[in-house]
């Protein structure tokens, strides 16, 4: 890879991403409904719960933390659907939330959510 015309090598390579959740079972069955995914381990008595990565879906780990989460997430996922009424109604009915407003930029249009401990995402009208 070439940065600023100089080569460079990674210093690490990427694992998971990991989401910080106090009821963290909850939190890993609300993202593999979303995901279309599954647990694929459990560790440190479920400290961990490590959901089952597959093509276009990298690792994602819900790691228990004893702190509600507070302020806004520097980070966030950006997911894609074809239809955003039934990605919204569906992710309602998980016990996520939706603020309630469409987003656009040119001809992208998307929602921004909350899982149920509040981490947000977004979802963007794709065509495929």
């Amino acid at each position: 890879m070439s940065w600023w015309g100089r080569d460079v090598t990674a210093v690490a390579r990427f694992l998971f991403i990991t989401i910080d959740a106090q009821d963290a079972r909850r939190v890993a069955d609300f993202w593999a409904a979303v995901l279309d995914t599954e647990l694929d381990e459990e560790l440190d008595d479920g400290r961990f719960l490590v959901l089952k990565e597959r093509d276009g879906l990298p690792s994602i780990c819900i790691q228990r933390v004893p702190e509600p989460k507070r302020g806004k997430v520097r980070i966030h996922l950006d997911l894609g659907a074809t239809d955003l009424e039934e990605a919204t109604a569906r992710i309602v009915e998980l016990g996520g939330s939706w603020d309630g407003e469409d987003r656009t930029l040119d001809d992208l249009v998307w929602r921004t959510f909350a899982d149920p401990e509040g981490h947000e995402f977004d979802v963007i009208k794709t065509r495929t």
